[in-house]
């Protein structure tokens, strides 16, 4: 099952839109899309050592762009339909302690979450509902996502041939970890 879309991904990465449709991907994820860029990075990657940096640049950029937007969404829901709710239930207080602890730890938990398969549009959407300082947001943003994206394109340019052979031997059991990852990701913010 997921032989024939690896090798699709594989073959794409020698595309012309290879990199714009990685850049949308790692755009969409940052703000409201749920597949991880890693999905094409590390095909992309292994298959285009070459390009290993440029790949990663171009995943981080747009990641980074998306998490702009992401934040947007929260800032906008906020300040629209999230304050509505608040003063309907009468949430102010617990609103408040929200942003203060969110003003208090959220560089460690943009820069924590940002290195994880949690999808990142969490942080970013939470980022903008707590009104964290914009301008160190993105600052944290780049670091946590340029050093993911930098970190695996650097080990799979060094280490790709024989991690290559690798994932290819066990394809099945790294798309279900990947997948259990995802939905595990998505079940600890929600219950968590």
């Amino acid at each position: 099952m997921f032989r024939a879309m690896y090798d699709w991904v594989l073959r794409m990465a020698h595309h012309r839109h290879a990199l714009p449709a990685l850049a949308g991907v790692s755009f969409a994820e940052s703000s409201f899309f749920p597949i991880p860029p890693d999905a094409m990075l590390i095909p992309m990657v292994l298959a285009r050592r070459d390009h290993a940096y440029r790949i990663a640049l171009v995943c981080t950029i747009a990641s980074v762009c998306g998490a702009v937007l992401g934040y947007y969404i929260g800032y906008a829901l906020m300040e629209g339909v999230g304050q509505w709710l608040i003063d309907l239930y009468h949430m102010q207080d617990k609103v408040a302690q929200f942003k203060t602890s969110y003003n208090e730890y959220g560089a460690w938990i943009i820069l924590l979450k940002g290195l994880t398969p949690i999808p990142f549009k969490l942080v970013t959407i939470a980022s903008g509902i707590a009104n964290f300082p914009f301008w160190q947001f993105i600052l944290l943003a780049a670091i946590t996502r340029g050093a993911r994206f930098f970190i695996v394109a650097a080990l799979l340019k060094r280490y790709g041939e024989p991690v290559q052979a690798f994932i290819e031997e066990r394809l099945n059991y790294f798309a279900w970890g990947f997948l259990i990852l995802l939905i595990g990701g998505f079940v600890a913010v929600a219950y968590l």
